[in-house]
This record gives structure tokens, C-alpha cells and sequence, in this order.
């Protein structure tokens, strides 16, 4: 095999081998695109673009496919490879979005990324053990997660409010100099002028976004995007409905959170606490 063959087969993505694979099976079974929509009842075109590995389809329809074909599962494990490459290039794009956005609404349940240490950082992404190689590995995603925050500091700055909830607070990370760091870092965040920092009181009880994080941004053109993570998964909304849906949920905890300057008086409360213990 030559080494450019070698290469174009390492590059193909999984949605496109799913395809390929959604082809090969409907070939060797002697049926037309048209044929299969008719046996399956679904559409010829969104066959095709399942083919053509232009779409991605919900489980589901791999299942019945899978029972269609009788491959054994073959078609499920190929969906979920696709599926994890697509949230990969969803969070690419949203990183992209992110850092040229002019308006950007944050909350989160712990310390968010754009306001972590790099000793904090390198606390939550690195693993009880490591290689070598792992640990490498924590190096450049540390590195690539100090280079996001920069997007505060640029000029023009985007104005930014960002949502934190108490937990984020209360639950230390690293040993006590690292963690009395962070918080620092917080109200000199929280000082810059285009950002809001709101903390959300236990106090305020239960609410929407308590299941994961959420991201709005806004571009120059008014165009938005939301992004939400939570157990394991992630999704970029870019659906006006969606995208609205996460706004009306933000704008919830937005009303039950402290404003700034209490928010501000919390986070010193909380590290003087902290300097006390």
C-alpha cells in the first residue's frame, strides 16, 4: 500500500466509512435507493445523505438498519464512532466561535475554563495516574486552555458575564495555595471591565442549568450559538428555537444569582473563610 493510500484511508472520517458501509450493504443486497426507502419507509434523499456521510442519523434509525441488514450491532458501533467525531468538530467549532464572539453568556457549575489557574487547570485535567504520554498530553491541553483565556484580555474585549455556582466554590481543587490562588484570580477577573462575574447561591435553590454548563455567544452580525455540556457529552445549538430555549433558561439563573457587586463580596467571604480554616 502506498504511503499517500495510507494516509487518505487514516483521514476518512467515521461518518464517511458509516456511509460507505450504508452503501456497500444496500449494493450487495441488490437495492436501489429508492427500493430501501421503500422497504425501510424512510426518505430516498436522507438515505442518500446517510450514504454520502453528509448526515448523521439519531440511533434509532441505525438500529433498524442494523436489524434491516442483520449486521450484527456492526452498524451501531460504526454510529457511535461517527458521533464522537462530530462532537469533537462541533467543540473545534465552537472554540472558533468563542474566540471572536462580542457578547458571551457563561454558566457554569464549577470553575469555568476561561477563569481557571494554570495549577488549577492542570489539577482538573490531569488523571489519578498517567504515562508519560498522558502527561503530555495535559501539558498541551493546559497550554491550549491558558491561550483561550486570552479572548478577555484582547481589543476590543468581548463583554462577558459569566454565571458560577456556589459548588465551584466551595469544592477546592489542588492544595490550599492553589486554591486560595484561584479564588484571587477570580476578583481580578470579576475587576476586569467587560466582565460580569454572578455567583448562584445555593440559597436560590434548584434551577434549569443545574445538569452541565452552558455557553451563549453572539457574533458582530447578531448571530448566536449555544453550547451545553453535561455527563459526558456536549452539543452545539445553532437552531434560533434552541438557541432561544437556552437563553430563556440562562436568563432564569441569571435572575436567581447574586449581582456582581454581591457576587464580588461573596467570592471575598468565601476566601476569607478559606484563609481561616
Amino acid at each position: 500500500m502506498t504511503e499517500v493510500a495510507e494516509t487518505e484511508i487514516e483521514a476518512e472520517s467515521g461518518r464517511a466509512a458509516l456511509g460507505r458501509a450504508l452503501k456497500f450493504l444496500r449494493e450487495q443486497s441488490g437495492l436501489s435507493l429508492g427500493q430501501l426507502a421503500e422497504k425501510t419507509r424512510y426518505d430516498k434523499s436522507y438515505l442518500s445523505r446517510l450514504e454520502s456521510g453528509k448526515r448523521l442519523s439519531k440511533p434509532a434509525v441505525m438500529e433498524d438498519l442494523d436489524s434491516f441488514y442483520t449486521t450484527g450491532g456492526l452498524l451501531i458501533e460504526l454510529w457511535k464512532v461517527a458521533r464522537r467525531e462530530v462532537f469533537k468538530d462541533k467543540y473545534k467549532e465552537f472554540m472558533r466561535l468563542e474566540f471572536i464572539a462580542r457578547i458571551m453568556h457563561k454558566y457554569a457549575i464549577g470553575i469555568p475554563g476561561l477563569l481557571q489557574t494554570e495549577d488549577v487547570a492542570r489539577v482538573l485535567l490531569s488523571g489519578d495516574q498517567e504515562t508519560e504520554i498522558e502527561a503530555e498530553s495535559v501539558e498541551e491541553q493546559v497550554i491550549a486552555r491558558l491561550g483561550r483565556q486570552q479572548l478577555l484580555y484582547r481589543n476590543p474585549a468581548p463583554t462577558v458575564r459569566i454565571i458560577m455556582d456556589e459548588y465551584g466554590l466551595r469544592r477546592q481543587v489542588g492544595d490550599a495555595q492553589v486554591w486560595e490562588a484561584q479564588l484571587e484570580h477570580l476578583l481580578e477577573i470579576a475587576e476586569l471591565p467587560k466582565v460580569a462575574l454572578q455567583v448562584l447561591p445555593f440559597s436560590a435553590g434548584a434551577h434549569h442549568l443545574m445538569n452541565g454548563s452552558l455557553t451563549l455567544l453572539w457574533q458582530e452580525d447578531g448571530t448566536g450559538i449555544a453550547y451545553m455540556e453535561g455527563n459526558q457529552c456536549s452539543e452545539l445549538l445553532e437552531d434560533p428555537t434552541d438557541i432561544t430555549r437556552a437563553r430563556l433558561s440562562y436568563d432564569r439563573a441569571r435572575d436567581l444569582a447574586l449581582p456582581p457587586s454581591k457576587s464580588i463580596a461573596f467570592i471575598r467571604g468565601v476566601l476569607k473563610e478559606f484563609r481561616g480554616s
